[in-house]
C-alpha cells in the first residue's frame, strides 16, 4: 500500500515538473515573439526616418512612451501602405508629432458649482 501511495505522489510530481517545464517554454516563445516584432519595428522606422529623426523620436519614447509609441504605429502602417515618399526628417517627424498630439489632445474643461451654504449667521440676511 505504502508503495501504490509513493508511485502516486512520484506521478503527481512528475505532472507538476513537466507543466511547470511547459509553462516556462511559453513565456519563453512569448519573450521571442516580442523580441522578432521590436526587431521589426525597429528595422522599419530604420528605413523610414532619418538619424535626427530617430534621436528625436527615441527621446519622445523616455519622456512620453505612448506617444512615441503612436507615432511608430503612424509611421509604420504608413510604411506598409506605401504612403512615404522617401526618409522622414527631423522636421517631417515634428509635423507628425504635432498631428498626432492634435489627434489625442484631451480637452479638459472646469466646472464651479457654488452652492450657498446657509449658516445660522446668514439668516438675518434673508
Amino acid at each position: 500500500m505504502a508503495d501504490d501511495e509513493l508511485e502516486a505522489i512520484r506521478r503527481q510530481r512528475m505532472a507538476e515538473l513537466q507543466a511547470k517545464q511547459g509553462d516556462s517554454s511559453n513565456n519563453q516563445q512569448g519573450e521571442e515573439a516580442k523580441q522578432r516584432e521590436t526587431d521589426m519595428r525597429n528595422s522599419i522606422l530604420a528605413q523610414v526616418l532619418d538619424q535626427s529623426a530617430r534621436a528625436r523620436l527615441s527621446n519622445l519614447a523616455l519622456v512620453k512612451p505612448e506617444k512615441a509609441n503612436a507615432v511608430e504605429n503612424y509611421l509604420i502602417q504608413m510604411a506598409r501602405f506605401g504612403k512615404l515618399g522617401g526618409k522622414i526628417s527631423e522636421a517631417g517627424l515634428i509635423e507628425i508629432l504635432e498631428k498626432v498630439s492634435q489627434q489625442t489632445e484631451k480637452k479638459t474643461t472646469v466646472k464651479f458649482n457654488r452652492r450657498k451654504v446657509m449658516d445660522s449667521d446668514d439668516e438675518d440676511d434673508y
